[in-house]
């Protein structure tokens, strides 16, 4: 499974929403030392109830908008 996430670090609160098939994710992590796509990976994995380890970034690990892998 294949998810288009649109992420906003840094943000005041951690939200969720759906935008089509699309998500748009705000986290409260900066940016630095990965700690916006960890906890990106996170939330998606709780969202699909899956474990983090099947979630993975496939594009854009230093850009907003990214596209998400879910093993099986």
């Amino acid at each position: 499974m294949f998810i288009k996430v649109f992420v906003t670090p840094d943000a005041k609160k951690e939200k969720v929403e759906e935008k089509g098939e699309d998500l748009l994710i705000a986290v409260k992590e900066p940016a630095a030392q990965n700690r916006a796509n960890t906890r990106v990976r996170e939330i998606v994995a709780e969202r699909e109830k899956v474990p983090v380890g099947k979630v993975r970034i496939l594009t854009g690990h230093r850009a907003r908008a990214k596209m998400i892998s879910i093993a099986n």
